[in-house]
């Protein structure tokens, strides 16, 4: 079933306050996910310093030689601060740069996000134990995307929640099914160069959009063409380092509700994770048509 959220803070004031509008939202999906959670928060969209969010299930595993190993061989300073069972890598030339020496040394951890801006932390158990865990409630930004997991088509397991990123300071989660992601996931594997961590069909949905931005369209294109080639049903809300997005497929059978104020837009599989947004009670209150693109964005 599944349960996911999107706030995007239009007034720049409201950004300390963000991790506490947001993480009531996400406990109010409880029910619809409870094997897992996950939130991809989007910090300082100036911040120029690349870093990858990593995890590893051993909370006492060593970073320190992680830091130094990656310094050899990216030839800059690596720094890791430890976050629960995640740590953010941070340094060298680029987050991609530093991904790909994360993936060759060290294949037993697992990059939850690659960017400037974004921070993805997700992990097993009921939702509000996985926002305590990463103290969500006290994180600042300027937008977010979070899920809660009812594991229907692979293992419950940190790697499988959402969100998903696989490109710089992109993610998605998704509520629905696809159709045709094994046939997608090996022609972008195979021609496009993109790696997976897992079988998730969320991942793949995730992966095309990055590579659609590769090409150089932009997040709108990206999303209509995705109406085209991805066969299934859904909901997508898709974060990027500029914005926020959201899309349903052309039967719309998931749920999805939306509301905006001057300061803010959200949306949420069901109203009550709105109700305790500030303002909610002179909100634009809508549903979300089928196959049409909502942005909203710095650009």
């Amino acid at each position: 079933m599944c349960g996911i959220v999107g706030l995007y803070l239009k007034n720049p004031s409201l950004r300390p306050e963000l991790g506490a509008l947001f993480a009531p939202m996400l406990t109010e999906m409880s029910d619809r996910g409870p094997d897992s959670a996950g939130i991809a928060v989007y910090r300082d969209a100036e911040a120029a310093e690349p870093k990858v969010v990593v995890f590893h299930p051993d909370e006492a595993f060593d970073w320190d030689t992680v830091a130094s190993g990656l310094a050899a061989r990216v030839g800059d300073a690596v720094s890791i601060e430890p976050v629960a069972n995640h740590a953010i890598v941070s340094g060298g030339a680029s987050a991609l740069a530093l991904r790909d020496a994360i993936f060759e040394a060290y294949p037993d951890v697992r990059v939850m996000s690659v960017g400037t801006a974004l921070e993805i932390y997700k992990d097993v158990g009921l939702p509000k134990d996985v926002l305590a865990r990463f103290q969500v409630g006290g994180m600042g930004g300027s937008h977010a995307v979070g899920h809660t997991r009812m594991a229907t088509e692979s293992a419950v397991s940190t790697e499988g929640a959402h969100p998903f990123n696989t490109g710089d300071d992109l993610c998605l989660v998704h509520n629905g099914s696809l159709s045709n992601h094994n046939g997608l996931r090996e022609w972008l594997s195979t021609h496009k160069g993109i790696r997976f961590q897992t079988e998730n069909d969320s991942e793949v949905a995730a992966a095309y959009l990055t590579w659609r931005l590769s090409e150089g369209a932009s997040l709108s294109e990206a999303l209509e063409a995705a109406l085209v080639d991805l066969d299934g049903f859904y909901t997508f809300a898709v974060g990027t380092k500029d914005g926020f997005a959201v899309l349903r497929d052309p039967v719309a059978c998931k749920p999805a509700v939306m509301a905006e104020t001057d300061d803010w837009v959200a949306m949420a599989s069901e109203f009550r994770a709105l109700a305790g947004l500030p303002g909610i009670e002179g909100a634009t209150v809508w549903e979300p048509k089928p196959a049409t693109v909502y942005t909203w964005g710095r650009a």
